[in-house]
């Protein structure tokens, strides 16, 4: 592995962070001088940083894949690392655990936030908090590919199934730099869509900038102390239900549509299966919430799709206390939480297409035991899955529920109880960030001990690269073991 060929194109990366904070730094210059010097002093920092890595090198015109999945992860690393700087410099948190874990929060568009009170934070620390949820919604590295395609098809190609979640990295284009460069495209048009009608349902510019940023990437982070649920405004609620369930759809459908494939959403079987996911929770939580819980049948219908959504997509905000609710309820939430949104979503989660894979694996098992001579192949839609495909998958599977079962130790280890534990280690990997018990809709992680919140750090770094991007590099063999068979890697 070329260790001169990663730290040329971090560099070049830490570089763009830097230049991506000036977008908070002209927010303080015009409307506040509260932390105008922050924001300069970490460009300046970054961007120093960056120079002196990549200066005079030339950009790679190749990457293997073990040098791709080494930069993706060294990538989200230094980003979080980079990205604490405005939350230490202004005063924000005060410990650099903290700082590291609310930028790996930001980033990895979990939401889960260690700060107190939101709402007396700077208006800079938070569009930057918010902003920093948005690049990592579609990728940093989608969004680097899209801007270097000197990469070549190879190196990119290596770069985007590290990063891109779901059971394979699917191009929509022939070349991997147009497929990130339409992903992008996108993602910015629907951005401005949503911001443009939240300003029409009576959002602040900064409100409606902020949860516009927050929303796209599935991330939840929000202005507010009481999230979506302060604003009280039931327009706004459904512009955000609206686009929570298009962020939890795969962008590759979005592409099909705009190119005249018109029918394609709803063909495809994982975002039928997705509606049908979502709509059984909601009718079980509307009935198990009215009238206990809600007086009203149309408050229990409101308060349970939103909340169904924003769990099932990942994103994460909240209109009421939903740890108040019936256990019933909550079992709901947390299942939703495993599930996830679609593959090439920006959504976290096990995925909709590998509980459907999976669910058609068993069912095909049980025919094998009918009829033990058939050949039957794995179908979703009218794509024939392949048998490395589902193999990948259950081993995906396997380690992830591995990982909820170890972190769920550590933290009962740390002293939380096991609601708050298993809960936290299921919104942390999933990347939902509000959880049950210790960490509720109106709670913070800012009581988990300095120990927890590291390796729920690491958590939602593994969650958001969809574990074995980043799993494979703790293999002492990684310089003979052989990765043909996860070309298809979730």
């Amino acid at each position: 592995m070329r260790t001169n060929v990663i730290l040329t194109l971090l560099g070049r990366l830490i570089f763009f962070l830097g230049i991506a904070m000036l977008l908070p730094l002209f927010w303080s210059l015009l409307f506040s001088v509260a932390d105008v010097q922050v924001f300069l002093i970490s460009v300046l920092c970054t961007c120093l940083l960056g120079l002196i890595l990549f200066w005079k090198r030339p950009l790679p015109d190749d990457l293997s894949l073990k040098e791709g999945f080494t930069f993706v992860t060294l990538a989200w690393i230094c980003a979080a690392f980079f990205g604490c700087f405005p939350y230490l410099l202004s005063g924000t948190l005060h410990n650099f655990v903290d700082a590291f874990f609310e930028s790996m929060s930001g980033f990895s568009t979990t939401g889960a936030t260690v700060i107190e009170d939101i709402e007396i934070v700077p208006q800079g620390i938070l569009l930057w908090r918010s902003f920093t949820q948005w690049l990592g919604g579609m990728g940093i590295i989608a969004l680097f590919v899209a801007l270097m395609p000197r990469l070549g098809y190879k190196g990119g190609s290596h770069l985007l199934r590290a990063e891109i979640p779901g059971p394979d990295a699917e191009k929509v284009v022939p070349r991997v730099t147009e497929t990130a460069k339409a992903l992008w495209f996108i993602y910015v048009v629907l951005t401005c869509l949503e911001l443009i009608l939240l300003l029409l349902s009576g959002f602040s510019f900064f409100d409606a900038l902020n949860h516009t940023l927050t929303t796209m990437p599935s991330g939840g982070f929000s202005t507010k102390n009481a999230s979506i649920g302060f604003f009280s405004n039931s327009v706004a609620e459904v512009i955000i239900i609206a686009f929570m369930l298009m962020t939890g759809t795969n962008f590759t459908l979005y592409y099909n549509f705009w190119k005249g494939n018109k029918g394609a959403i709803f063909r495809d079987e994982e975002f039928r299966f997705y509606l049908m996911v979502i709509f059984v929770a909601v009718v079980f939580i509307t009935i198990n919430t009215f009238p206990g819980t809600y007086s009203s049948l149309t408050v229990a219908l409101r308060k349970g799709t939103f909340q169904v959504i924003s769990i099932l997509t990942s994103t994460g905000y909240s209109t009421d206390n939903f740890d108040q609710w019936p256990p019933l309820s909550k079992a709901i939430l947390i299942a939703l939480m495993f599930i996830g949104s679609c593959g090439g979503s920006t959504g976290g989660g096990m995925k909709q297409i590998r509980i459907l894979i999976i669910m058609k694996y068993c069912y095909r098992e049980l025919q094998k035991i009918i009829h033990p001579t058939a050949v039957i192949s794995l179908r979703v839609g009218e794509k024939r899955i392949p048998e490395e495909t589902v193999q990948a998958i259950i081993g995906f599977s396997f380690f992830y529920f591995i990982l909820i079962v170890i972190n769920t130790l550590i933290m009962a280890a740390l002293g939380l109880d096991l609601v708050s534990a298993f809960s936290i280690s299921a919104a942390t990997l999933g990347n939902v960030g509000p959880a049950l018990g210790l960490v509720g809709p109106t709670q913070t992680y800012a009581a988990i001990p300095a120990v927890g919140k590291i390796v729920l750090s690491f958590i939602m770094l593994v969650g958001r690269l969809e574990i074995f991007t980043v799993l494979i590099l703790l293999l002492p063999e990684l310089r003979s073991f052989s990765l043909k068979k996860r070309n298809k890697i979730s």
